[in-house]
Formats: structure tokens, sequence, C-alpha cells
């Protein structure tokens, strides 16, 4: 094999080493801020373990990564709040800043000793969201480390659990739908304080007597098109458009759907484990469908 076939072939190798394996994980203090409570965060280990903590119902922990991006894979590996987490929001999401802001979510939500967590996910482009779906884990999050991904790219974006695909949101923005195309985004992880609604629905508060409540950190990594709002709008579109551009190595072709393999993985990890889909829901209570939960998402 020689010339461009081979280059082909070690993109894609390259690539399934990002989406199924994902990256070596870099150092906490080269990497993020610590921008909320940082008497609550606590690094170790040089900044390669990372504990956030969530002290009382408001004071929590929050991490940003120094760069902004569009486009690329980003994934750390998380422990869960040990026991009783009720009321307890552990964080992982993209986003940029400022109004009509584009995000990408992983959101866990605790729940009482013994009962299972809530895999939350969720999408926003130009402020636009509300398109939840909601996963019970297939595994205990609380017990060892858990790789969280979110890939992005002009086709697609996926989440990952250990490397498996849990859901696809795919770009429909000629159809009308808003994806984020043009917003660059900080990654961030933050654990807070939500009992008014976060365990079923509000009825089961924290127990504060548990606290400190402890989300433990390892491996950050970020392979993606590093993109800076800071030198105003006209150089923001512009670096948005060279990420966009085909010599990415998340923009291969190859990478505009699920392999055969992923394909099958989501679709046994959603029949089995999805406990809310915002478009299901739209057709049970006779809402106006949203028009990509008509479109091919895989």
């Amino acid at each position: 094999m020689e010339g461009p076939a081979k280059v082909v072939l070690a993109v894609v190798v390259a690539v399934a080493a990002v989406l199924e394996l994902g990256l070596v994980g870099a150092n906490f203090q080269d990497q993020c801020d610590i921008t909320w409570q940082p008497q609550n965060a606590k690094m170790t280990e040089g900044g390669n373990h990372l504990s956030l903590s969530l002290v009382s119902n408001s004071s929590g922990c929050m991490l940003r990564t120094k760069k902004q991006f569009i486009y690329g894979s980003v994934s750390i590996r998380i422990q869960l709040v040990k026991g009783n987490s009720a009321g307890t929001v552990t964080t992982y999401y993209t986003s940029s800043i400022g109004d009509k802001h584009d995000e990408i979510d992983f959101e866990f939500l605790g729940n009482e000793t013994g009962q299972p967590y809530t895999f939350h996910t969720n999408v926003f482009a130009d402020g636009v969201g509300a398109k939840e779906m909601q996963f019970r884990p297939w595994f205990d999050p609380t017990d060892g480390f858990h790789n969280y991904t979110i890939f992005w790219n002009p086709c697609m974006i996926v989440w990952l659990v250990d490397s498996i695909p849990i859901r696809v949101f795919r770009n429909y923005e000629d159809k009308g739908v808003p994806y984020p195309t043009h917003r660059p985004m900080y990654a961030f992880s933050s654990i807070w304080a939500a009992e008014d609604w976060a365990t079923q629905g509000g009825r089961v508060k924290t127990d504060w007597t548990k606290a400190p409540f402890d989300a433990e950190y390892r491996d950050i990594a970020l392979n993606v098109c590093e993109c800076s709002e800071s030198s105003g709008d006209a150089a923001s579109s512009s670096c948005a458009q060279g990420c966009a551009t085909p010599d990415h190595w998340y923009a291969a072709p190859e990478l505009c759907k699920l392999t055969d393999r992923q394909l099958r993985q989501m679709r046994a990890m959603q029949l089995g484990y999805t406990i809310y889909d915002y478009c299901a829901d739209a057709t049970a209570k006779g809402r106006l469908v949203p028009p990509e939960c008509s479109m091919d998402q895989y």
C-alpha cells in the first residue's frame, strides 16, 4: 500500500484510537484553571489527580480548560460521588461564553445510596437547547474511574462512555436545526447542589451530614482545534472556518458517521438504558416534534 491510500488508512487508525480508546491524559495543573470556589479543589500527584468537592448548598467547585477550541475530542476519567449522592450534580461539558451560547453536556445526577445515577446529555446551539436524552449507567460509576468523551466535528456530535457511543446529534443546519459551528468553547467540569430538582424531581433531598461530596478526576485529554474569541468576532469567525476545513483529523469523511461496530454498540445502549428521549416525549405528549427527530441521527 502506497501514497494516498496509506495516508487514509493511517487517519482511520488514528481516529479509531481517539474515539474508541481515548487519549493519554494531560496534567490538570497545566491544562486547567479552577474558576469557582478554588478552595474546594485539590490536586495531587503533581496535578495528575484532581478532586472537586461540594461542601454546602451554596458552595461547589468548577474547572475550566485554558484552551478554547472548535471541534475535536475532549475526554476525562471521572469517579463520581460515592454513597448517598442525592441532590448533587457533577458535570462535564463544553460551552461558549456569552449570549446565545453553544454547549454540549454530560451531567451526572446523584441518587440515594444503592440507586443508579442518571446520565443526562443535551446540546445547545445559538442558545437553543431542550434536546435532552437520559440514560441509566450499566456499571457503578462510583467504583473506579470511567472515561467520558465528547467528540465534535462539522458533521456530528458523539457522546461516548468508556469508548462506547451512547448518542449522536447530527448537523442538520441546512434543514433549519441549530448546530454549534462558529463559537469557540471551553471544556468545563463542576460539582454543585441541585436538590430542588436533580433527584427524582426534587423529592429526595441532600443529606448534608454526608458532606463533603467528592468527584475525582484523572486524564483530561484535549485533541482539538484551538480557537480563541479574544481577538474579536471577525477573527473568531475566521478561526472557526479554518477549523472546519477537511485537512483536520476530526473532519475526515470517515468521521461523518459511526462505524458498523459503534452503531451496533449505540443501538444496544439506547435500547437497554435510555430513560428519557426528548423526541419520544414530544410524540407521546402530542407536542410539535423537533424536525431532527424525523431525520437520521446515525
